[in-house]
């Protein structure tokens, strides 16, 4: 209590208001947690005072600064229950005295002091509206203790409570714990569009929609029963009309002292444009913009639910559709004209699959994808595929252009509870892969075997480079031999990967991954290097020997320009003579070069290099074409000295290959080129080319690929026995 008044003025007292301003600061932080030092809380209510005060003193009256000043004291966070209180009564009470003590018992000043009361409690029951849900509640929780404690004590009480109740902006129900509404506000009535009184005649489990009025009773019978003091949902409410409003629900439970529940106070928020706005958000967010298919997010979500619901014996079946040569429509005839194709394709695939009970969905690009309800196995996920690609198969009119149109399709069908959706992906990508590769148009069906060769190829490619790096490859050296005195001439570098978990893995498994990934060019740099230091050390061992080692050159190396500086480099960092580095390239690799590559040769031809063709007479065949070329050795193919064997399966077989090989190496003396004859596996066969005047054999029967040491030791083995 103010002991007394200070000293007035004519109009404003400015010591009065800081009296004050300073006692309804000390008031409002005795009243509970003022987030502002006591300083910066009496600036802010003298500011507030003076606000009033001008209010009171203007010419023209009215209560819109009070609101302000209501509104600016929620907004400064003083919102505990009391503050209003408090500043409404001590307007009444004591502003006049302190502040303009010279209107001090005016009954016109009076009347305006009961405008800015109303005015300054309806900002601040206005500023509360805005408030969130949680905030909100908790003023009702106030509101109603304080109509409470009215109906105890003080009557003003419940006028400010019935200020707070009637003006806010959402709706505000109290029911008994039998559901009977006892009171409602206005909003609340205009929201599902009835009068206050017609509502005060209902019960509020006639207000749950249908669909919802199950759970709703059970949640609020749980509330009503103590079980809970707060309940949140979003719900349906039927219109008096029978239009239908989304809600935002909250309702709290208020219990007599002993505990018992006593009412119930529901605040609802009319939702309904923000939940339609949700549900538009929704579609978009999960349904492709262009072809208005589920997209990638729907299609993994119901893939989802559908494996997480899956009984034992469910199957689930996936048919990953990618159209055939769809970029190439696109960048031919126009991105726009592309869209509409794709369309009309999705159109297509959501007609023929989709009313099956399938879902169709769109994954990006040109890429569509199936879920299959499998109840009969791989036959339906088949059945489907077919249905898919005649569909789009179909001739396409968009615009003034008509499109033939095919896809592949990968499918993938497998018991739900042995699968993920990502495994499943994965598998329905691999196998679209196959469909793709064995000829576009046509379905394939994933086959677990064949996935894990696949799977093994990739992590060999992928462990390529590293083994390189740490020197994991090694050569072995098949000896090739002379058919007429049986010397060893030559050997053939072979390359070997000694992997570290797999052991010794032949050529057959990785070469054809590093030409795939281009790796072969560092790789066939290090054979020849290696190459070309084991031979030089064998000749400076056995000078006498000349033995040539012969490297076999990929594609990919006879096609590098750098290819003729790399074999010198070679030969002058290992110091090995130019006649005894043997390469060989394969029929195709140098049958109908021209350019470049055949200027290559000329100038390894120039080095001293001699130069073989490997594998003849499986490719090309053109000996006249050799004319052209600085060829010095033709290596006559496996399978042609495979045919000529001693067991007489096949007489006249044998004869004929018999026959090719004596050609073959009749046209090659012609041309002055040597001839070997790879795959000698007996000496039947080594006697027979010898009598077909065949200079070099190599294969089993002289020898298998060995390490270098080993060819060391026939070398000296050689010596000894001259």
């Amino acid at each position: 209590m103010l002991a007394a008044p200070p000293p007035g003025g004519d109009d404003l007292s400015r010591p009065g208001a800081q009296a004050y301003a300073a006692e309804w600061a000390r008031a409002v932080r005795r009243l509970g947690f003022v987030p502002l030092s006591a300083v910066e809380t009496e600036r802010l209510l003298l500011v507030h005072t003076e606000r009033l005060a001008r209010a009171l003193l203007a010419e023209t009256f009215s209560a819109e600064p009070a609101e302000q000043v209501g509104r600016a004291l929620v907004e400064s966070h003083l919102t505990e229950p009391g503050v209003l209180d408090w500043s409404v009564r001590a307007l009444g009470d004591r502003f006049l005295a302190w502040v303009l003590p010279a209107l001090a018992g005016s009954a016109a000043a009076a009347e305006r002091i009961a405008a800015v009361q109303g005015g300054l409690a309806a900002g601040y029951a206005r500023a509360l509206r805005d408030r969130t849900f949680s905030q909100q509640e908790r003023i009702a929780r106030s509101a109603w203790q304080a109509r409470d404690a009215v109906e105890r004590a003080l009557r003003d009480s419940e006028a400010r409570f019935r200020a707070v109740f009637t003006g806010a902006a959402i709706g505000i129900g109290i029911a008994g714990i039998d559901g009977r509404i006892i009171d409602v506000n206005q909003s609340f009535a205009d929201m599902l569009g009835y009068t206050a009184e017609e509502l005060r005649e209902i019960n509020v489990a006639s207000l749950f929609h249908p669909d919802d009025a199950a759970g709703m009773w059970e949640l609020y019978q749980e509330l009503i029963e103590g079980k809970h003091d707060t309940a949140r949902v979003e719900k349906r409410y039927h219109r008096k009309d029978g239009s239908i409003v989304w809600t935002d629900l909250a309702v709290s439970l208020i219990r007599h002292d002993d505990g018992r529940p006593r009412f119930t106070v529901a605040m609802i928020e009319d939702i309904t444009e923000r939940y339609e706005l949700q549900q538009r958000l929704r579609f978009q967010a999960l349904h492709d913009p262009l072809t208005g298919l589920p997209n990638r997010t729907l299609f993994f979500e119901t893939l989802g639910k559908v494996l997480e619901t899956a009984g034992p014996e469910q199957r689930v079946g996936v048919c990953f559709l990618d159209l055939d040569g769809f970029k190439a429509i696109n960048d031919s005839l126009g991105h726009d004209l592309g869209d509409r194709l794709l369309i009309v394709i999705a159109h297509r695939l959501a007609d023929c699959v989709a009313g099956r009970g399938n879902l169709v969905a769109r994954m990006g690009g040109d890429e569509f994808v199936i879920l299959v309800d499998s109840g009969d196995g791989i036959d339906d996920a088949v059945a489907v595929a077919e249905a898919a690609l005649a569909a789009v198969s179909a001739p396409v009119h968009v615009g003034d252009q008509q499109l033939a149109v095919s896809a592949s399709i990968g499918i993938v069908e497998c018991p739900a509870g042995e699968t993920s959706a990502s495994e499943l992906m994965k598998a329905a990508d691999t196998t679209l892969y196959w469909a793709k590769a064995e000829g576009r148009g046509r379905w394939a069906v994933y086959d677990p075997e064949r996935s894990a060769a696949d799977i093994a190829r990739s992590a060999l490619a992928a462990g390529l480079p590293a083994a390189l790096d740490r020197g994991e490859f090694v050569l072995h050296y098949q000896p090739i031999v002379s058919l007429l005195d049986g010397a060893m001439l030559a050997v053939e570098a072979l390359v070997r990967w000694q992997h570290p978990e797999l052991g010794l893995i032949g050529p057959d498994r990785f070469i054809g991954l590093a030409e795939e990934t281009g790796l072969i060019v560092r790789l066939g740099e290090w054979v020849l290097g290696q190459a070309c230091r084991d031979a030089e050390s064998w000749r400076r061992a056995y000078p006498e020997a000349k033995l040539v080692v012969s490297v076999n050159l990929a594609a990919r190396q006879a096609d590098d320009p750098a290819i003729v500086e790399t074999v010198a480099r070679a030969l002058s960092r290992t110091g090995l003579p130019a006649e005894l580095l043997q390469l060989e390239l394969t029929e195709s690799a140098v049958m109908g070069t021209a350019g470049e590559p055949l200027r290559s040769l000329h100038r390894l031809a120039e080095l001293g290099v001699r130069l073989a063709i490997d594998d003849f007479g499986t490719g090309y065949s053109n000996l006249a074409y050799l004319r052209r070329l600085p060829i010095h050795c033709l290596k006559l193919a496996g399978p042609f000295v495979e045919g000529i064997r001693a067991d007489g399966a096949d007489v006249a077989a044998d004869h004929r290959d018999e026959r090719i090989v004596d050609a073959l190496v009749r046209l090659a003396h012609a041309l002055e080129l040597w001839v070997t004859a790879e795959a000698v596996e007996t000496a039947v066969q080594a006697e027979r080319l010898r009598s077909l005047r065949c200079d070099t054999g190599q294969g089993r029967w002289f020898g298998a690929p060995v390490p270098a040491d080993q060819i060391r030791a026939r070398l000296a083995g050689g010596k000894e026995a001259a």
